[in-house]
């Protein structure tokens, strides 16, 4: 099987970076993108490839596939954190005066330390009583979208591809960010809300790592696709079913565990190093 092994780097690739990349995966550079990717052909494999660039160019982001089915169909990304900077549920914890210790867990679940359930119910309950207000202000004051999410999204959504917002994090917040980078869908939590504050209840059905999963594949048998034509894109533990589970799984500045089960890690760019994976250059991303 034959693989490319793209490299992106925002400060920009040098002659030395492409050469130290051929010799190490023993494969053929193609032509600069935008002085900052390029593609190498190799027939080694994934795994091995990506060790060795990620060690040989550490200042670089090293995106390895088959070169089959590089055009994805379907992208199911992850919110918090992913497609937005900040943890919706430790921003509201912060109105609230408790944002050390609601991050802490986060953080724990985010690195699987923690089962993802009895975390969100944790986290929740300690934010009962918050005035519902605050939701809509955390929204104005605190969302914003990752560097290259609007970019990326509207991309490939141009070119034909379906985009999945999905979270475990609430539909408040989803719903908003979804339209403003320009999702198709978004599926998250639903934050229990009654006389104006929050309960400290999320309704059922939970949306977890086995609702990514879920969703990736029923989304696949919609468009009648494999998995080989998706492109799923997290940071966290919860995440790790739906990375491994698509073609391509992209660990976006992502905790140990989610970059280890991932196919590729963004460890040094934005997300629009996922469409120069896909051999998308500048002249052809949608900046709207």
């Amino acid at each position: 099987m034959s693989f490319i092994a793209t490299l992106v780097a925002p400060q920009g690739l040098s002659a030395g970076d492409i050469s130290r990349a051929s010799d190490a995966v023993r494969g053929t550079a193609a032509a600069v993108l935008d002085g900052t990717a390029c593609d190498i052909a190799t027939a080694m494999n994934q795994s091995a490839a990506r060790s060795a660039l990620e060690a040989a160019l550490p200042h670089v982001d090293v995106i390895v596939q088959s070169a089959a089915h590089r055009n994805k169909r379907l992208l199911v990304a992850d919110m918090d954190s992913t497609m937005i900077t900040v943890e919706c549920i430790d921003e509201l914890a912060d109105y609230a005066g408790i944002k050390p210790q609601i991050a802490a867990i986060t953080q724990r679940a985010m690195r699987g330390e923690l089962d993802f359930r009895a975390a969100l119910a944790e986290r929740v309950a300690l934010l009962g009583g918050l005035r519902e207000s605050v939701i809509e202000q955390c929204l104005n004051e605190r969302v914003r979208p990752m560097a290259g999410a609007r970019t990326l999204i509207q991309t490939m959504r141009a070119r034909g591809c379906r985009t999945v917002l999905v979270s475990g994090g609430f539909t408040r917040f989803a719903g908003p960010v979804a339209g403003q980078i320009g999702f198709d869908i978004a599926i998250a939590n639903v934050l229990e809300v009654a006389g104006g504050v929050l309960t400290g209840r999320v309704l059922d059905p939970i949306v977890d790592s086995d609702t990514k999963l879920a969703t990736l594949r029923a989304e696949c048998a919609a468009l009648g696709i494999e998995a080989s034509q998706a492109l799923a894109i997290g940071d966290g533990a919860n995440d790790i079913p739906m990375l491994q589970a698509a073609g391509l799984g992209v660990a976006y500045h992502g905790h140990p565990k989610a970059v280890a089960a991932a196919d590729a890690a963004i460890r040094v760019g934005d997300l629009t190093a996922v469409l120069y994976a896909q051999g998308i250059n500048m002249a052809d991303w949608e900046t709207g």
